[in-house]
């Protein structure tokens, strides 16, 4: 199995910035706002909605305001934006690609602030593909690494996990289809599930070593993930 991966820091980070900047709510908001509207209001049959309304209760995001973000895609809410996600691939400096989620009721706003970062910080947006070739969409859950051991490691494989990560937390990773089913398999051994979620993994890293070219690309990954429209950023850089 592996023993270290970069989304898990990434996680660990951009889930601290959130919490500092309050920008948490208004993001998984949007998240349910849209997955609400593709997919209708059951949480039991849209699973999109459920792993977005998951990430609220994680979040500790208040019932009323799931309940409002959900009304809000389905048609009864009283807010008139209408939101929608939008996925961006970015060639940054030293050959470095991101994937960037964004959920946003313009556009064109979401494209000027991103395109005003990148123009500054030696980076583009690329085409179709031009990043994305080097990712995999695969589920990818968070379990709290407190008392796992052997035996919990052949319970998430038998749960029906591709791959285990140790870190701090574990990450488990899944096939993207096979996320809920697995998830649900892990609940039902007793094991403590901090989030469940669907994410870009790198193929192959880019490790970077020099401490200038480590700095900068870290700066542009945090300038676009505080941007209030991004709601996730993924890299193939290893700093």
């Amino acid at each position: 199995m592996s023993g270290h991966s970069k989304w898990a820091t990434n996680f660990r980070a951009k889930s601290a910035q959130d919490a500092k900047r309050g920008a948490a709510f208004t993001k998984i908001a949007n998240l349910i706002t849209v997955a609400a509207r593709e997919g209708g209001p059951d949480i039991n049959s849209n699973f999109k909605l459920r792993l977005a309304v998951e990430k609220g209760k994680e979040a500790n995001m208040p019932k009323d305001n799931i309940q409002r973000a959900i009304d809000k895609g389905a048609g009864t809410g009283k807010d008139g934006a209408i939101f929608e996600e939008v996925t961006y691939e970015i060639i940054g400096p030293h050959g470095v690609g991101y994937i960037v989620e964004a959920v946003t009721d313009n556009k064109n706003r979401t494209v000027a602030d991103l395109k005003a970062i990148l123009n500054k910080h030696g980076a583009q947006l690329g085409s179709s593909n031009s990043v994305a070739w080097n990712f995999d969409r695969r589920g990818v859950i968070i379990l709290d690494g407190d008392n796992l051991d052997d035996d919990s490691e052949l319970l998430i494989i038998d749960a029906g996990a591709e791959d285990i990560i140790k870190d701090a937390q574990w990450q488990v990773i899944t096939p993207a289809d096979a996320l809920m089913i697995v998830a649900e398999n892990l609940k039902k051994q007793n094991l403590n599930i901090k989030e469940a979620t669907l994410a870009y993994l790198p193929k192959e890293e880019l490790t970077l070593t020099n401490p200038e070219e480590q700095e900068k690309i870290e700066k542009l990954y945090n300038l676009i993930d505080n941007l209030d429209d991004i709601t996730n950023i993924y890299t193939n850089a290893n700093w």
